[in-house]
């Protein structure tokens, strides 16, 4: 053989380039943020129409609190059912099914005539959004890893507001030009739409075609193995720190609803605004309530990074929080709306960031597998209180013609809660169920 004076070739192993990782998880994230929004768009409809429907069908303040009322009672009741049909049937099914029923429930309402009729609607709209959160976290555990659930869950969640935005600024429009049936018929369209590309679109990240191995590591790189223990109310009940959460979200969920459902009135009945000036200063409202969200973690977070404990960081931030809420008391007394709006803003800000950090609260002291019981447990006693809320506020306005004794119960009962927590959880100590189920076999 000749020779051509080269140094004999090296064999060197083949190494394929790596894979990058698909970001296929990211458009879920999306279509769960499409539905939240949905989700708080059907509820705030009412709260935009409330002035022009009393006026219309003629309903009393108790009437229209009794109609929101109807809502909140399912609300609560959705929760002991729709998170184990969501278990059971699976996300894919369970989410379209869902979304599917409440927005059928919201577009009855363009049907309805009397306060009877809508309070139907406003119970089967309310059963069925219940299904909503249970279904995207659910979701966001499936489809992400451990360290970027947080992020999804924030990207998701800031549909609920986005929905309360939208509603006071398309709304209007719609109700000038088609009526106000037309109102309750956008998001039934939407929702269709939705729920085409959500069965077309989602399955399971190990067998979907759009997700490439690499994602799939990083969807279960750092994830422990799923338990399969599911936490029974009975068994969380005899803990304090259960009931610090479940006193915490009693006491202050139903305040956001009272926002939700009662400033467009507050606005129309103290500032004479009509319903095309409402949009302002409910936009305000639900603007900040987003940015509130996002300080109240970014506040304890940064506690924690200061070398501050879970414990001292979480009921630091919710002492601000609570703070921040007391001056709403003032919002009927004064004479200018935007004071008034400025004042709902700061005290829904805050309410979110208490949200957002007693919600951190229930994961510092349980486990994965448990945090969905004690969420649906607050859930249920917080809409539970909610009813009461709807009920007296429709009542106290209709009794004493004023808005005064809804607003001082706003500004007081997160001191109440905060002190609360603290008292049934002094160190946020977490609970061990599975040392507790060992003792009931021994």
């Amino acid at each position: 053989m000749a020779q051509t004076g080269l140094p004999p070739a090296r064999l060197v192993p083949y190494s394929p380039v790596a894979e990058r990782p698909t970001n296929f998880r990211w458009v879920i994230c999306g279509l769960l943020f499409y539905a939240t929004t949905i989700n708080y768009v059907d509820r705030a409809v009412l709260g935009v129409l409330g002035p022009l429907l009393q006026k219309n069908m003629h309903w009393s303040d108790k009437q229209f609190g009794e109609v929101n009322g109807a809502w909140t009672a399912a609300y609560a009741l959705g929760f002991i059912f729709m998170g184990p049909l969501i278990d059971r049937i699976g996300t894919r099914l369970g989410y379209a099914i869902s979304l599917g029923f409440w927005s059928l429930a919201g577009g009855c309402h363009a049907l309805a005539r009397s306060a009877v009729q809508f309070g139907i609607c406003r119970f089967m709209l309310g059963f069925w959004e219940t299904g909503n959160f249970p279904a995207a976290i659910k979701t966001v555990a499936e489809w992400f890893p451990q360290r970027q659930r947080a992020t999804a869950t924030g990207v998701f969640n800031a549909g609920s507001n986005i929905g309360a935005v939208l509603a006071p600024l398309v709304i209007p429009s719609i109700v000038i030009r088609w009526g106000w049936p037309a109102a309750f018929l956008m998001t039934p369209i939407l929702a269709l739409i939705w729920i085409v590309i959500w069965l077309t679109t989602f399955r399971s990240p190990a067998v979907h075609p759009r997700v490439n191995q690499a994602e799939r590591d990083l969807i279960l790189g750092d994830s422990p193995p799923a338990s399969t223990a599911t936490a029974r109310w009975r068994e969380l009940l005899p803990h304090r720190q259960t009931w610090a959460i479940v006193v915490g979200k009693t006491l202050t969920d139903p305040i956001w609803w009272f926002y939700l459902f009662w400033a467009g009135k507050f606005f129309h009945d103290t500032f004479h605004v009509e319903l095309k000036g409402l949009a302002g200063p409910l936009i305000l409202i639900f603007v900040m309530a987003d940015v509130g969200s996002l300080l109240g973690g970014w506040f304890s977070s940064t506690l924690i990074k200061h070398g501050w404990t879970p414990n001292a960081a979480r009921k630091t931030a919710m002492l601000t929080c609570a703070v921040c809420v007391a001056p709403v008391s003032l919002a009927p007394l004064v004479s200018n709306m935007w004071v008034a709006a400025a004042l709902i803003s700061l005290a829904a800000s805050a309410h979110q960031g208490f949200s957002a950090n007693i919600f951190t609260c229930t994961s510092d002291m349980f486990q994965k597998s448990a945090v969905g019981s004690v969420v649906g447990l607050a859930g249920f006693c917080a809409g539970t209180a909610g009813i009461l809320m709807n009920y007296g506020s429709g009542a106290m306005k209709q009794a004493t013609g004023s808005y005064v004794v809804m607003f001082v119960i706003a500004a007081s009962v997160y001191i109440l809660a905060v002190g609360c927590v603290h008292v049934l959880a002094p160190r946020l100590t977490p609970v061990d169920l599975s040392e507790a189920r060992r003792g009931k076999s021994g």
